[in-house]
């Protein structure tokens, strides 16, 4: 089984509310780490102009670079549910070993604090919430009900195989878990 994500842009208003409540739920502290983000799409010009939001997180792939390029194996892809996990204990931190698994990432989920010797971290699906059988907080907050997860199995039958959204690059040698129902620009030729 592999779990992931389901993204409907044509819902998404880009209120940030699932940055903020993961930010929130996992105790970030401010700053440049954001285990969810939101990336504003523009394009066109006036007066046909096409915006759309694109969530950028972990995509828990299913061939994750990030977990080769790792030389200490901090990282790794639970066999149960694809989730990609990270133990900070065995992760050198930036300083030591430069930051690999963020450089392979084609998404560039790993992201690491300015603080000397920080450790890698990321989205982990909120597996804790999982094993309380609980959704990802930030599909929980979001109030356009943009987001969804699950084992892809269940979210291609319930939302189809959609896999294409403004803004987004499929990776096809990672394997992105994340369906996406895209918008689409008008004002496309």
């Amino acid at each position: 089984m592999q779990l992931g994500f389901y993204f409907d842009q044509t819902r998404c208003v880009g209120c940030l509310t699932c940055a903020v409540a993961c930010k929130d739920w996992h105790d970030l502290p401010a700053g440049k780490v954001n285990w969810m983000g939101v990336t504003c799409v523009e394009e066109g010009r006036f007066p046909n102009l096409f915006v759309a939001y694109l969530i950028r997180t972990c995509y828990h792939c299913e061939e994750p670079p990030c977990v080769s390029a790792c030389p200490t194996q901090a990282i790794t892809k639970r066999e149960e549910d694809g989730i990609v996990v990270v133990d900070k204990e065995a992760c050198l931190g930036d300083s030591a070993c430069g930051g690999m698994c963020g450089e392979v990432c084609p998404y560039k989920a790993p992201q690491f604090h300015d603080d000397a010797g920080a450790k890698m971290e990321k989205c982990d699906l909120c597996l804790e919430r999982w094993q309380q059988g609980k959704m990802p907080i930030c599909v929980e907050a979001c109030p356009m009900r943009a987001l969804d997860a699950g084992s892809l199995e269940e979210l291609r039958s319930k939302y189809g195989d959609c896999r294409e959204g403004a803004g987004f690059v499929r990776i096809s040698e990672a394997g992105p878990s994340i369906l996406i129902k895209g918008k689409q620009n008008p004002y496309e030729v």
